[in-house]
C-alpha cells in the first residue's frame, strides 16, 4: 500500500517554501490587438471613438497621448479608452505608429 503523501496547506513558519504570486507580465505592444470603433448610441448624439485591447497598466499612457495628439478630449473607462468625435483613423495610425495592432473594428 502506497505511503500517503503529507503537504503542508498552511504555515505560519517563515521557512516553509511558499508559492510565490506570479508578477503580472505586460506584453510588448506589438502582441497586443487593438480595436477602434465607433459608438454613438446612448451619448446625446455625439460619437465617441473607444480604443479596447491595450493593456491596463498602459491605458493611462495611451489615452493621454491620443489626446494630445489630436487634441481632443477623453477618458479611461471599463478598461476602454474614449476618444471624443470620430477619430478612427487617426487612432489606428497613431497606435500603428506605436507598434500596435491596431484595427478599424464594425462598420
Amino acid at each position: 500500500m502506497a505511503e500517503p503523501k503529507h503537504r503542508v496547506v498552511y504555515s505560519t513558519d517563515p521557512t516553509s517554501e511558499t508559492p510565490r504570486p506570479a508578477v503580472a507580465h505586460t506584453p510588448p505592444p506589438r502582441q497586443q490587438q487593438v480595436r477602434v470603433h465607433l459608438e454613438r448610441k446612448g451619448r446625446g448624439g455625439k460619437s465617441v471613438s473607444l480604443v479596447s485591447g491595450v493593456t491596463p497598466a498602459e491605458l493611462e499612457k495611451v489615452c493621454k497621448l491620443l489626446k494630445t495628439r489630436l487634441g481632443t478630449g477623453g477618458a479611461v473607462k471599463e478598461q476602454l479608452i474614449e476618444i471624443q468625435g470620430d477619430q478612427r483613423d487617426k487612432v489606428v495610425a497613431i497606435l500603428l505608429e506605436l507598434g500596435y495592432q491596431a484595427k478599424k473594428a464594425g462598420g
